[in-house]
């Protein structure tokens, strides 16, 4: 659905005049980091997180500007605010500029993207795909080889591409989190090649809350034999299995993961009433 407005540095205007010069050459070599925000029915989910890692990004890669976390939260508010759009995911990008003055704060509502409800109960295939981030804990607007990794997977019929660094190791999806299953315990590849996602946040907290043990350590495309089952997260589409790896099939469940989906829904569920997650 097309919507009315969006943000420019804490400025709400019509849509039309959400644009960026092509001379813009920051944008142009992707000198910049962004955020997806989910909302539902006004509330916004784990505004806090996103904004802050936002900040984050933006320090990682050297980017200056001058827009605090909380003038980046309330700037989303206001524009939740204004919208009413009831269910929609919001678009962060902070762009750099020549001087930290001219970096520029962009907010934009978007459509949703909806898995095919399918995939929660049947899993979604994946292939693998041999790419490492530059900078695995900043989401930066450097999405070439991400977006190629994607479009593999689309050409091959599966969900995503699973990212394989040069170590040999599965680290994360082109725009997803990764995970294993065995038993009563989930195996996540190592923090400081991934990106430290919101959702996957949330499942870790859900996890340890319900007594599931927490592994990191590395995970090779021919260890995937060895676990019960595997899964993805991400804002858009929480949880979803993976039914085979490069045509390997595994799971696509297993009790712990079961549970775990519930016990994650449950929890989303209880964001619903009004406060913020």
């Amino acid at each position: 659905m097309p919507y009315k407005y969006f943000s420019y540095n804490g400025k709400i205007l019509q849509i039309d005049k959400a644009v960026v010069p092509v001379s813009n050459i920051e944008y142009s070599y992707g000198f910049g980091v962004y955020e997806t925000i989910r909302v539902s029915n006004n509330v916004i989910y784990f505004l806090e997180d996103h904004s802050q890692r936002l900040i984050d990004s933006a320090q990682i890669i050297s980017l200056e500007h001058s827009f605090s976390e909380s003038f980046v939260r309330q700037s989303i508010q206001e524009l939740v605010k204004k919208s009413d759009a009831g269910t929609y995911n919001l678009k962060l990008l902070l762009i750099g500029g020549p001087t930290k003055s001219e970096a520029s704060l962009y907010i934009l509502c978007l459509s949703p993207f909806f898995p095919d409800r399918k995939l929660y109960k049947n899993g979604a295939s994946f292939i693998t795909y041999n790419y490492e981030r530059a900078f695995p804990h900043a989401k930066t607007l450097n999405m070439l080889q991400s977006y190629m990794a994607y479009r593999k997977a689309r050409e091959n019929n599966s969900y995503d591409a699973l990212l394989v660094n040069r170590r040999g190791y599965i680290t994360e999806g082109s725009r997803t989190n990764f995970f294993c299953v065995n038993k009563n315990k989930i195996v996540s590849p190592l923090e400081d090649d991934i990106l430290l996602g919101v959702m996957r946040k949330v499942v870790l907290k859900v996890a340890i809350q319900n007594g599931i043990e927490i592994i990191c350590k590395d995970i090779r495309p021919s260890d995937i034999k060895n676990y019960e089952a595997a899964f993805v997260t991400s804002t858009s589409s929480k949880i979803i299995p993976v039914k085979s790896i490069d045509n390997v099939p595994i799971g696509p469940l297993s009790p712990t993961l079961e549970m775990l989906i519930n016990k994650c829904n449950q929890f989303l569920s209880s964001c619903s009433d009004g406060k913020m997650c």
